[in-house]
Protein backbone atom coordinates (compact mmCIF):
# COMPACT_ATOMS: atom_id res chain seq x y z
CA UNK A 1 0.00 0.00 0.00
CA UNK A 2 1.27 3.24 -0.72
CA UNK A 3 0.64 6.23 1.03
CA UNK A 4 2.17 9.33 0.41
CA UNK A 5 4.44 10.77 3.40
CA UNK A 6 3.45 14.40 4.94
CA UNK A 7 6.48 16.43 5.64
CA UNK A 8 8.19 16.77 9.12
CA UNK A 9 6.77 20.44 9.27
CA UNK A 10 3.08 19.06 8.60
CA UNK A 11 3.51 16.51 10.78
CA UNK A 12 4.00 18.35 13.84
CA UNK A 13 1.86 21.87 12.50
CA UNK A 14 -0.80 21.77 15.44
CA UNK A 15 -2.58 25.04 13.70
CA UNK A 16 -5.89 25.15 13.97
CA UNK A 17 -6.01 22.45 16.92
CA UNK A 18 -8.03 23.35 20.63
CA UNK A 19 -6.39 21.89 23.71
CA UNK A 20 -6.70 21.99 27.51
CA UNK A 21 -3.62 21.36 29.59
CA UNK A 22 -4.81 20.41 33.45
CA UNK A 23 -2.55 22.25 36.15
CA UNK A 24 -0.73 24.00 33.29
CA UNK A 25 0.17 27.04 35.15
CA UNK A 26 3.65 26.44 36.45
CA UNK A 27 6.09 22.98 36.16
CA UNK A 28 5.20 20.46 33.86
CA UNK A 29 2.15 21.58 32.97
CA UNK A 30 3.44 24.82 31.55
CA UNK A 31 6.41 23.21 29.69
CA UNK A 32 3.52 21.51 27.77
CA UNK A 33 1.58 24.65 27.14
CA UNK A 34 3.92 26.45 25.84
CA UNK A 35 5.20 23.38 23.14
CA UNK A 36 1.76 23.13 22.30
CA UNK A 37 1.21 26.89 21.71
CA UNK A 38 4.27 26.65 19.69
CA UNK A 39 3.36 24.42 17.26
CA UNK A 40 -0.09 25.99 16.40
CA UNK A 41 -2.26 25.33 18.50
CA UNK A 42 -5.37 27.51 21.16
CA UNK A 43 -4.69 26.33 24.52
CA UNK A 44 -6.77 26.64 27.55
CA UNK A 45 -4.82 26.31 31.22
CA UNK A 46 -6.98 24.94 33.45
CA UNK A 47 -5.63 25.34 37.31
CA UNK A 48 -5.85 26.89 40.76
CA UNK A 49 -3.06 28.98 40.28
CA UNK A 50 -5.06 31.90 39.23
CA UNK A 51 -1.57 34.49 39.70
CA UNK A 52 0.66 32.06 38.01
CA UNK A 53 -1.43 30.86 35.42
CA UNK A 54 -2.83 34.54 33.95
CA UNK A 55 0.92 35.09 33.98
CA UNK A 56 1.01 32.62 30.95
CA UNK A 57 -2.14 33.76 28.86
CA UNK A 58 -1.54 35.96 25.72
CA UNK A 59 -5.40 36.56 25.49
CA UNK A 60 -5.71 35.03 21.85
CA UNK A 61 -3.94 31.34 21.94
CA UNK A 62 -3.39 30.56 25.51
CA UNK A 63 -6.08 31.66 27.79
CA UNK A 64 -7.01 30.65 31.87
CA UNK A 65 -9.86 29.13 33.69
CA UNK A 66 -9.49 28.68 37.03
CA UNK A 67 -10.76 25.25 37.51
CA UNK A 68 -10.69 22.52 40.33
CA UNK A 69 -10.50 19.09 38.16
CA UNK A 70 -11.51 16.83 41.05
CA UNK A 71 -14.89 18.86 40.75
CA UNK A 72 -17.15 17.14 38.22
CA UNK A 73 -19.10 20.81 37.55
CA UNK A 74 -16.25 22.31 37.63
CA UNK A 75 -14.76 20.01 34.10
CA UNK A 76 -18.20 20.53 32.75
CA UNK A 77 -17.66 24.23 32.77
CA UNK A 78 -13.90 23.70 31.27
CA UNK A 79 -14.74 21.39 28.39
CA UNK A 80 -17.86 24.21 27.74
CA UNK A 81 -15.26 27.27 27.84
CA UNK A 82 -13.04 25.65 25.54
CA UNK A 83 -15.53 24.88 23.29
CA UNK A 84 -17.02 28.72 23.40
CA UNK A 85 -13.26 30.77 23.21
CA UNK A 86 -12.28 28.24 20.63
CA UNK A 87 -14.63 26.48 18.86
CA UNK A 88 -13.98 22.58 19.88
CA UNK A 89 -10.86 20.36 21.42
CA UNK A 90 -8.98 18.04 20.02
CA UNK A 91 -5.92 17.62 22.68
CA UNK A 92 -6.73 17.32 26.45
CA UNK A 93 -3.28 16.70 28.58
CA UNK A 94 -4.64 15.63 31.93
CA UNK A 95 -1.40 16.80 33.90
CA UNK A 96 -2.82 18.52 37.08
CA UNK A 97 -1.57 15.97 40.17
CA UNK A 98 -0.74 16.48 43.98
CA UNK A 99 2.01 14.47 45.35
CA UNK A 100 2.47 15.42 49.30
CA UNK A 101 4.55 13.29 51.16
CA UNK A 102 3.26 10.92 54.47
CA UNK A 103 4.59 7.39 55.16
CA UNK A 104 1.21 5.07 55.10
CA UNK A 105 1.29 4.93 59.29
CA UNK A 106 0.92 8.67 59.64
CA UNK A 107 -1.94 8.59 56.38
CA UNK A 108 -4.89 9.61 57.24
CA UNK A 109 -8.16 8.63 55.09
CA UNK A 110 -9.05 12.29 54.21
CA UNK A 111 -4.99 12.46 52.96
CA UNK A 112 -4.96 9.23 50.86
CA UNK A 113 -8.61 10.68 49.12
CA UNK A 114 -7.52 14.00 48.32
CA UNK A 115 -4.73 12.73 46.63
CA UNK A 116 -7.27 9.94 44.45
CA UNK A 117 -9.51 12.92 43.75
CA UNK A 118 -7.10 14.96 42.45
CA UNK A 119 -4.83 12.15 40.44
CA UNK A 120 -7.10 9.76 39.53
CA UNK A 121 -10.71 11.20 39.43
CA UNK A 122 -9.57 13.98 37.77
CA UNK A 123 -8.56 11.87 35.11
CA UNK A 124 -11.89 9.99 34.81
CA UNK A 125 -13.99 13.56 35.02
CA UNK A 126 -11.80 15.05 32.03
CA UNK A 127 -11.70 11.94 30.13
CA UNK A 128 -15.21 11.30 29.47
CA UNK A 129 -16.03 15.20 29.26
CA UNK A 130 -13.15 15.83 26.55
CA UNK A 131 -14.26 12.69 24.86
CA UNK A 132 -18.12 13.34 24.78
CA UNK A 133 -17.04 16.59 22.99
CA UNK A 134 -14.68 15.19 20.75
CA UNK A 135 -17.15 12.76 19.77
CA UNK A 136 -19.84 14.70 19.03
CA UNK A 137 -17.31 16.90 16.57
CA UNK A 138 -16.66 13.58 14.77
CA UNK A 139 -12.95 14.19 13.80
CA UNK A 140 -11.14 12.46 16.40
CA UNK A 141 -8.82 13.61 19.03
CA UNK A 142 -5.81 13.07 21.68
CA UNK A 143 -5.76 12.16 25.27
CA UNK A 144 -2.55 12.37 27.25
CA UNK A 145 -2.41 11.65 30.62
CA UNK A 146 0.52 12.43 32.73
CA UNK A 147 1.59 9.44 35.39
CA UNK A 148 4.65 8.89 36.51
CA UNK A 149 7.37 6.27 36.86
CA UNK A 150 6.23 5.22 40.40
CA UNK A 151 3.44 3.64 38.12
CA UNK A 152 5.85 1.33 37.20
CA UNK A 153 7.80 1.68 40.16
CA UNK A 154 8.04 3.36 43.74
CA UNK A 155 10.33 6.13 43.74
CA UNK A 156 10.09 6.88 47.64
CA UNK A 157 8.48 6.06 51.22
CA UNK A 158 5.79 8.59 51.74
CA UNK A 159 3.91 8.49 48.44
CA UNK A 160 2.15 5.13 48.74
CA UNK A 161 -1.22 7.26 47.76
CA UNK A 162 0.58 8.89 44.78
CA UNK A 163 1.68 5.52 43.83
CA UNK A 164 -1.86 4.27 43.80
CA UNK A 165 -3.34 7.32 42.08
CA UNK A 166 -0.31 6.71 39.17
CA UNK A 167 -1.18 2.89 38.52
CA UNK A 168 -4.59 3.56 38.50
CA UNK A 169 -3.84 6.34 35.75
CA UNK A 170 -1.96 3.99 33.70
CA UNK A 171 -4.47 1.30 34.54
CA UNK A 172 -7.67 3.85 32.96
CA UNK A 173 -5.24 4.85 30.24
CA UNK A 174 -5.34 1.61 28.59
CA UNK A 175 -8.93 0.46 29.01
CA UNK A 176 -10.16 3.94 27.79
CA UNK A 177 -7.97 3.76 24.79
CA UNK A 178 -9.23 0.37 23.82
CA UNK A 179 -13.04 2.20 24.14
CA UNK A 180 -12.26 4.95 22.38
CA UNK A 181 -10.69 4.00 19.33
CA UNK A 182 -13.73 3.14 17.53
CA UNK A 183 -13.89 7.06 17.46
CA UNK A 184 -10.44 7.95 16.48
CA UNK A 185 -9.64 8.99 20.29
CA UNK A 186 -5.69 7.72 20.93
CA UNK A 187 -5.19 7.75 24.59
CA UNK A 188 -1.52 7.53 25.89
CA UNK A 189 0.44 8.31 29.02
CA UNK A 190 3.57 9.48 29.50
CA UNK A 191 5.57 8.47 32.68
CA UNK A 192 8.27 11.04 34.31
CA UNK A 193 11.13 10.76 36.48
CA UNK A 194 12.36 13.12 38.83
CA UNK A 195 11.29 16.68 37.22
CA UNK A 196 12.77 20.04 38.35
CA UNK A 197 9.78 21.99 39.12
CA UNK A 198 8.71 24.45 41.80
CA UNK A 199 6.77 21.46 43.41
CA UNK A 200 9.84 19.45 43.71
CA UNK A 201 11.57 21.92 45.72
CA UNK A 202 9.12 22.53 47.63
CA UNK A 203 8.90 18.99 48.59
CA UNK A 204 13.01 19.08 50.07
CA UNK A 205 13.27 21.84 52.78
CA UNK A 206 17.06 22.47 53.98
CA UNK A 207 18.31 19.46 56.11
CA UNK A 208 14.78 17.64 55.96
CA UNK A 209 14.60 13.93 54.82
CA UNK A 210 13.06 14.64 51.67
CA UNK A 211 16.38 16.18 50.73
CA UNK A 212 18.07 13.09 51.10
CA UNK A 213 15.67 11.10 48.82
CA UNK A 214 16.23 13.59 46.42
CA UNK A 215 19.87 13.17 46.90
CA UNK A 216 19.27 9.43 46.70
CA UNK A 217 17.43 9.98 43.75
CA UNK A 218 19.48 12.13 41.55
CA UNK A 219 22.31 9.40 42.00
CA UNK A 220 20.39 6.75 40.59
CA UNK A 221 19.68 8.70 37.18
CA UNK A 222 22.23 7.47 34.75
CA UNK A 223 22.04 11.03 32.69
CA UNK A 224 23.45 12.52 36.30
CA UNK A 225 20.68 15.35 35.76
CA UNK A 226 16.64 15.79 36.96
CA UNK A 227 14.81 16.54 34.05
CA UNK A 228 13.30 19.87 32.79
CA UNK A 229 9.72 20.95 32.19
CA UNK A 230 10.22 20.86 28.30
CA UNK A 231 11.68 17.38 28.02
CA UNK A 232 8.44 16.64 28.80
CA UNK A 233 7.03 19.17 26.66
CA UNK A 234 8.08 17.98 23.68
CA UNK A 235 7.26 14.26 23.94
CA UNK A 236 3.63 16.10 24.84
CA UNK A 237 4.19 17.31 21.31
CA UNK A 238 4.93 14.36 20.02
CA UNK A 239 1.94 11.79 21.14
CA UNK A 240 -0.20 15.12 19.86
CA UNK A 241 1.11 15.51 16.37
CA UNK A 242 0.38 13.21 13.87
CA UNK A 243 4.26 11.55 14.62
CA UNK A 244 2.09 9.34 17.11
CA UNK A 245 -0.40 8.53 14.46
CA UNK A 246 -0.42 5.13 15.14
CA UNK A 247 -0.23 5.07 18.90
CA UNK A 248 -2.24 4.44 21.43
CA UNK A 249 -2.51 3.02 25.16
CA UNK A 250 0.86 3.04 25.45
CA UNK A 251 3.24 5.18 27.65
CA UNK A 252 6.22 6.48 27.59
CA UNK A 253 9.04 6.48 29.95
CA UNK A 254 10.90 9.99 30.16
CA UNK A 255 12.87 9.59 33.22
CA UNK A 256 16.35 9.84 32.00
CA UNK A 257 16.79 6.32 32.47
CA UNK A 258 16.33 6.23 36.39
CA UNK A 259 14.49 2.60 35.92
CA UNK A 260 17.27 1.32 34.33
CA UNK A 261 19.33 1.51 37.98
Amino acid sequence: MNMEQKPISELINLSGKNAIVTGGAVGIGLGIVSRLAEAGANVLIADLDEKEGEKSTDGKKVKFLKTDVSQEEEVKKMIETVAKEFGGLDIIVNNAGIYPQKPVSHMTKEDFDKVMSVNLRSVFLCTREASKQMISQGHGGRIINITSIDALHPSMIGLAHYDASKHGVWGFTKNSALELAEHKIWVNAIAPGGIATPGVAKMSPSGGDVKKNIEAFMAKIPMRRMGEPDDIGKVALFLASDLASYMTGSQIVVDGGVLLS
